[in-house]
């Protein structure tokens, strides 16, 4: 007789939760880089203050005999609070910038900080502990594991963080506090992108970065996702970074950042956002 379905996602969330555990004790017998990037040494930061900055940023790809520059010099700064949106074409350097301002890449030149400590030449047990306690990433496509629940998913990032909220806490957040027990092929494409953004900020991030969010959404249910974002930038004061093509978003940002050919192009200070729900595209 076959094992029952509750039974196999319950396996599968044990060995999940399993590794998690053995990841947590690994990452406590990592050397303490002299406090660097560790939460408990990182302080908190006014609203307004600078949280982020850049200084030459580049990042260069070397093809062998061709050498191809994704980034070049780019001096850059968010304040924390703030709620920015980087627009620009495919190729101009915007989510090259957010993997190395993520701790997710290296830079070939340049200085990249956050708050006081240099992410740009820091090892990789500090840029992993930066993106553990301090980042939190939402991709285009939502990254769940098929086999559990909306709930189960935010909850793997629960097991590791410092100082997480509940996953319930979480998607409520997010507007799926009815949804929390399905699994993601029992989720719209809208709610699977809200677990998500639920699931990046249960950590209680200072940085939230956001590659494409709507990118595969329609334009109701991109907003309803724009909503949830705005929401956690308004309420839990996070730094949030929004990298889209889509320029109708630009409307509900503080400041719009506009990259080309591998840099900063122009930046423009909006004196008035508008709500998530007056966009549409």
């Amino acid at each position: 007789m076959g094992q029952p379905s509750w039974c196999s996602e319950a396996t599968s969330y044990g060995r999940v939760a399993r590794r998690l555990t053995r990841i947590k004790a690994a990452d406590t017998r990592l050397s303490p880089l002299s406090g660097m990037l560790d939460r408990s040494a990182a302080p908190s930061v006014a609203k307004g203050e600078p949280l982020l900055r850049t200084s030459g940023l580049s990042k260069t790809y070397d093809m062998g005999e061709l050498k191809v520059v994704a980034l070049n010099q780019v001096d850059f700064s968010a304040n924390a609070g703030e709620f920015i949106v980087i627009l620009g074409p495919s190729g101009s350097g915007k989510s090259t910038f957010l993997n190395l301002i993520g701790g997710l890449d290296t830079a070939t030149s340049g200085e990249a900080w956050f708050q006081d400590h240099q992410l740009t030449g820091a090892r990789e047990a500090a840029l992993t502990r930066y993106r553990r306690d301090h980042v939190g990433f939402v991709f285009q496509f939502y990254n769940l594991v098929p086999s559990l629940t909306a709930r189960e998913n935010v909850r793997l990032v629960t097991e590791i963080a410092r100082n997480p909220m509940r996953p319930e806490e979480a998607l409520d957040m997010v507007g799926l506090g009815t949804r929390m027990d399905h699994f993601p092929a029992q989720l719209s494409g809208g709610e699977q992108q809200r677990v998500a953004i639920a699931r990046a900020i249960a950590k209680r991030p200072d940085l939230l970065l956001c590659d494409e969010p709507t990118g595969a959404l329609d334009s109701k249910t991109g907003v309803v996702v724009l909503e949830a974002l705005t929401r956690v930038n308004a309420e839990l004061g996070t730094t949030t970074l929004v990298i889209t093509h889509n320029v109708a978003i630009r409307a509900i940002a503080d400041r719009v950042v506009n990259f080309a050919d591998g840099g900063i192009a122009s930046i423009q200070v909006n004196a008035q956002r508008m709500s998530a729900s007056s966009v549409g595209w």
